[in-house]
């Protein structure tokens, strides 16, 4: 196989989706590759740089703006689809975490997010803010309530509340029970019984909802 710095980085992503990024080496990847390591360097100076380039590789997968199309129509179909690639590289979102380079691909990708609301009027005092209030949600996530536990990882206690856990809770904390037991969903990382899908677009939608009405106000930081 003729090695290039696209290849390389293409068989980690494969690898990290199969078999997860803390399994992935710089000696498993070019065992996949039936290479020697010494042959990934000369694509890949470091074990970061690889990481960097997975980024990269993702980023590219998400979708472009939607041209000419109002802004919160193109804002929250470019964040959709970040989070439909995310749920395809699960292992994306702990790198993405991690990552202290911003790789000219990164770089233009914020730049275009950033050009969705510039280009369609908002001032650049309120898209700062904006781009503040969206952080890691541009990139298809958030850190929310409770962290998913890692794959093959032991959970101590039981899988549900028994009668009695159910009692002390009603007693202890009546207002949480409320909440968990209201919930219909499958399970989620935002607690048990919460659909992240679901939750995911509705913090999307109630913070794009606010954006619209500050826009329309013209809202300015400068204080009166």
């Amino acid at each position: 196989m003729r090695l290039s710095r696209e290849a390389v980085l293409r068989a980690a992503v494969a690898l990290a989706d199969e078999q997860g990024v803390a399994r992935l080496s710089m000696r498993t990847l070019a065992e996949e590759l039936g290479v020697v390591p010494m042959a990934l360097y000369k694509h890949v100076s470091s074990k970061e740089d690889l990481l960097d380039g997975m980024v990269d590789v993702i980023v590219a997968e998400i979708d472009p703006p939607l041209g000419e199309r109002a802004w919160r129509t193109t804002v929250r179909s470019r964040i959709l689809s970040a989070r439909t690639v995310l749920q395809r590289h699960r292992w994306a979102r702990q790198v993405l975490e991690t990552r202290t380079t911003r790789t000219p691909a990164v770089l233009a990708y914020t730049d275009s997010f950033i050009g969705m609301f510039l280009d369609r009027g908002f001032s650049v005092d309120l898209t700062h803010h904006v781009m503040h209030a969206l952080g890691s949600r541009m990139w298809g996530f958030t850190q929310e309530l409770f962290d998913a536990p890692e794959p093959g990882s032991v959970q101590s206690g039981p899988a549900q509340p028994g009668s009695a856990q159910l009692e002390e809770m009603a007693r202890r904390f009546p207002n949480i029970l409320r909440i968990a037991t209201a919930s219909a969903h499958g399970e989620g990382v935002v607690g048990r019984g919460c659909d992240d899908q679901f939750e995911f677009e509705f913090a999307l939608d109630l913070l794009l909802d606010g954006v619209e009405g500050l826009h329309a106000r013209g809202w300015t930081s400068a204080r009166p």
